[in-house]
């Protein structure tokens, strides 16, 4: 079967749901959470805490720190905060880096790693958190579903784990979202709102299944208000629900909402892009692939104009 942008959309749609934050469901099929029991992920504002690449508190070996609170912001989504190594100290993570994860293990006693970047950030002092969709067959969340307070987990970071620097170097910046691809953005957004000096413009497609499943709205929302010359947001429901309140744009990220929300190619822009495989591979290639191919491609942008997260 040969793969189009076209087809890589509908298989985006297959798994769209276990990328889109909803209000948590067990994955064991216990209850529902009630409303009430919903903690919505809150910032007041941004907070400018950039520190050069080199000195987070987690390097090349695995550290192990404790789980100190656990919060339950949607259906299936989870707020992790941990310990840093050093409680004294911020974690020092660079803008926009990632760290890998580690916890449980397969059959043969191979333990399950996966990236996570935190929605925190370096302003924080002693402790980081991070925002995980607990997923049916994920492995890794599954097993941090199961952690209680006091448990430990593993965790390092590696230059391969910084994506994009900050600053970014471009006027325009530009956000392809899909799900939990969410966090890396706060980080971004923490840094360029949160630094006075810096005027970029910061534009994002947010792909969500339903608009009661769009984690950190209430942030975009305030930030927006906040700095209406420098954010514009725009949400993309994949499955609203008919009859909803909701009036925004419906379906998936696709040419013509780039064409349209976006600067085009040689604006002095960088895409970034973080969401499910599928949404990549539509839109500008799979992310382990140096090179860029499907939408962004076609409509003329390169590859240094695309950071795949």
């Amino acid at each position: 079967m040969i793969r189009t942008p076209a087809l890589e959309f509908l298989l985006w749609s297959s798994i769209v749901l276990g990328v889109t934050m909803a209000f948590q469901v067990k994955v064991n099929g216990a209850n529902k959470k009630c409303a009430s029991e919903l903690q919505a992920y809150k910032v007041d504002a941004p907070s400018y805490a950039v520190v050069p690449a080199g000195n987070c508190q987690f390097n090349d070996d695995w550290s192990s720190v404790p789980l100190n609170k656990i919060q339950q912001i949607s259906e299936d989504t989870k707020l992790f905060t941990f310990a840093t190594p050093d409680t004294t100290k911020a974690l020092n993570l660079p803008t926009c880096g990632c760290m890998l994860a580690q916890g449980g293990s397969d059959a043969d006693g191979n333990a399950f790693i996966r990236p996570y970047t935190p929605v925190s950030t370096n302003s924080m002092v002693g402790e980081f958190e991070l925002m995980v969709k607990i997923y049916p067959d994920g492995n890794l969340s599954k097993h941090m579903d199961g952690m209680k307070v006091g448990d430990s987990m593993n965790f390092k970071h590696i230059i391969f784990n910084v994506k994009k620097q900050y600053p970014f170097g471009v006027k325009n910046v530009a956000m392809l979202v899909g799900g939990t691809g969410i966090t890396p953005m706060v980080q971004a957004l923490h840094a360029v709102l949160g630094n006075p000096d810096d005027k970029s413009k910061v534009v994002m497609l947010y792909g969500s299944q339903r608009s009661d499943q769009i984690l950190c709205e209430e942030i975009l929302a305030d930030w927006e208000k906040k700095f209406p010359d420098q954010l514009t947001v725009t949400h993309v429901m994949s499955n609203e629900p008919e009859g909803s309140s909701y009036s925004g744009e419906k379906g998936f990220i696709n040419k013509e909402l780039i064409s349209k929300h976006f600067t085009g190619p040689g604006s002095d822009v960088n895409i970034f892009v973080c969401g499910p495989p599928p949404m990549y591979n539509a839109l500008c290639g799979a992310r382990e692939d140096a090179e860029i191919s499907g939408v962004l491609a076609d409509m003329g942008y390169s590859k240094e104009e695309v950071t795949k997260f």
